[in-house]
Order: structure tokens, then sequence, then C-alpha cells
């Protein structure tokens, strides 16, 4: 049967930026749950239950020297912002050469570059600090996007691919940087303690351009979902009696997240002509046991579906906003995406906000 063109969908027609290639990196340590239990001599049960509990089996951070007291010292913010500074321009420009390896390309085709952080606060920002680091050209066009957290990585690809639609056969490319060692607060409460328990440090790059003669998959369509009312569930301030940004979690977050999943995709799929059960492929966000529990239940996934989610998870921790890049690896390394297959990036973070986008691969 021929289809008219009132039947084809919108997503078969459509054609959008290709992805060309994905690279990662972390600090050369790692750590499990129970190492960091007992570096730090936490005895009390309840964090412990957080951490061993986590559905993380190791993380790769950047632990301080040891003080006096033999367990690793507790650093001042300055410590913190050029461990962040340091390490973030680092694990950036490892990710992004292994990006642009996979890809055969080098740092003279970079066109443009974003850059993504919420775990430090610095100026000139990491965009500037990876051009003179790699040699990248000094015309490029750059953005630093920081403090919007975990969901950051889809708000950044967004601007990414704009940019790569408005100049085809350009390539362009985004850095996630998240050096979450730099932003921990050791005070003994429950709250800083869920975040010390789920963190991780991790950069991950990617590069598009709009070539539709390139192999890989295209970024058809983004959307969002913003909750104002849920604008404090998830936040990065200043602890007066620390001294220090302390990161804040609700633990109602899960569910805010979840309850808003299901209206966040039927945004994206509206007027695409997919359906929920055509999506062959979903890379969520590693937000959390809680997060990802919730998210399935309310869109229906299966361990399978996430299984790319949990994996991160399991063995890096919360990456921030690079989390869905480390997914989308290993999908890669998996090898069972097919041409044609549509897939569905999710991520979730402050505000409390989701993002999505729509991929054919």
């Amino acid at each position: 049967m021929i289809l008219s063109e009132d039947t084809v969908p919108w997503a078969a027609t459509r054609s959008g930026p290709t992805v060309l290639g994905v690279g990662t990196a972390t600090p050369d340590s790692s750590y499990a749950q129970q190492d960091l239990l007992d570096m730090y001599a936490i005895e009390d049960r309840r964090i412990r239950s957080v951490f061993l509990n986590s559905a993380i089996d190791r993380r790769f951070l950047t632990v301080p020297p040891n003080g006096d007291d033999g367990r690793p010292r507790m650093e001042t913010q300055g410590e913190l912002l050029a461990k962040h500074k340091a390490r973030g321009v680092d694990m950036g420009a490892r990710a992004l050469q292994s990006c642009l390896k996979q890809t055969g390309a080098a740092v003279s085709d970079i066109g443009y570059l974003v850059c993504v952080t919420s775990t430090g606060l610095l100026t000139p920002g990491f965009s500037a600090l990876l051009i003179r680091e790699l040699g990248i050209p000094t015309g490029c066009g750059r953005l630093d996007i920081v403090g919007m957290g975990c969901n950051a990585g889809l708000n950044a690809l967004n601007a990414t691919t704009g940019w790569a639609s408005a100049n085809p056969g350009k390539t362009a490319m985004m850095v996630c940087i998240e050096v979450c060692s730099a932003a921990y607060v050791f005070d003994g409460t429950m709250r800083t303690s869920v975040v010390n328990s789920l963190f991780g440090d991790g950069s991950a790059a990617i590069a598009v351009s709009y070539d539709p003669e390139k192999p890989g998959p295209q970024v058809l369509k983004y959307a969002s979902c913003i909750v104002p009312d849920a604008v404090d569930a998830m936040r990065y301030d200043w602890d007066e009696e620390q001294g220090k940004f302390s990161f804040y979690l609700d633990r109602d977050v899960p569910y805010v997240v979840g309850a808003h999943a299901e209206r966040v995709v039927s945004d994206l799929l509206a007027g695409t002509g997919l359906r929920r059960s055509q999506i062959a492929h979903w890379l969520v966000h590693s937000g959390g046991k809680k997060v990802i529990d919730s998210v399935s239940v309310n869109l229906g996934l299966t361990r399978h579906d996430v299984r790319h989610t949990t994996d991160v998870l399991r063995d890096y921790g919360n990456l921030s906003s690079g989390s869905f890049l480390f997914s989308y690896e290993q999908q890669l390394r998996e090898g069972r995406t097919r041409p044609g297959d549509y897939g569905v990036l999710m991520t979730m973070g402050p505000g409390s906000t989701l993002e999505t986008a729509l991929v054919r691969y």
C-alpha cells in the first residue's frame, strides 16, 4: 500500500541534526559505597542505609587527602571551586577528545562549543578554558550554561542542534562537565548525606552536524515541562552555617517528576504521528533509584527499557547533566538500535523540570 502524505507520520519525513559521536571521561579513582562509609567513618545507621540501598555499586570521585584524623579532610569553598576548575578542565578535555576521535574530526573542525556545569562557579567559563587548553579555533562560537542542574544536558543540546541547523555541514559540540565532589558538604545531616550518597564526577561530550548524508541518530524535536510549585524541591544554595554552597533534594522529588513524565512525553509526540508504544529506546536520566522507578511506573516502562539508565546509576551514580550521554554511550556499545527506530531522551532537574528529545536512529 502506498501512503499519501497525509498518512505518513511527521516523524518519518522530518530531518534534523545528526549525532556524530559521543565521548566520556571520569577521574581515575572510583569507590564502592562501603569504601566511602569506611573512609569517612560513618556509623549512623540511617545514613549507612541511604548509601547501601541506593542501587549504586561504585562512583568516580575526587576525594581530598586525609587530614590529621586519618579521614579525608574537609575542604573550604575556595578549595572546592579550585577542584571544580582543575578537574573540570581535565575531564572536559578528555571527553571532548574522545568524542572527536570517534567521529574522525579534529579540534579545528569545531564551529560551536556549549559547556554545561552545575557544580561550581567560574568566570571565564569552561568554554574559554577548553578553547585555550585544546587549541580550538578562537573564532569558535560558544555558550556556557551554568546552574540549571541535571536537566541541563538537553537544554544545552537544544541550543547545540539549533546552531547546527542554522549552519549546515559544520560541527557543533556540547560538553557536560560535572565535578560533583566539588559540591559536597559533610555536616552529618540526612539532607547532605542523601546528596553525598548519590552523585559522582564525570564529563560527557557529543558532536552534532546538520548533514542528512552522515550516519547517526537525528534529533527531531524537543519538549519541556516545568513545575513551578516544586521550584524549591531541588536547589543549590548557600549554607551560611557551613560557609559553602550546598545541594538540597526534597524527598518528594521522585513523585513530582514521575507525575509529570507522561505529560511531557505526550507533548513531545504530539503532531508526530507516533504513539508511545512505537518508541523503541528510552534514555532516562539516572537521577536515583526512586526517580527511575517513578518515571518507569508512570510511563509503563520495563526494566529492559531503562537498562542503560540503571547500569549508569550502578556504575557511576548520578552524573548530573551528562548522565544521559553515558547511557547513550552504553547503548552504542550494545549495538541493538536499527535504522528507523525512534527513541526518547529524558532529563530531570531543578525547577522542577523535565526535558525530552525525540530521535530517529
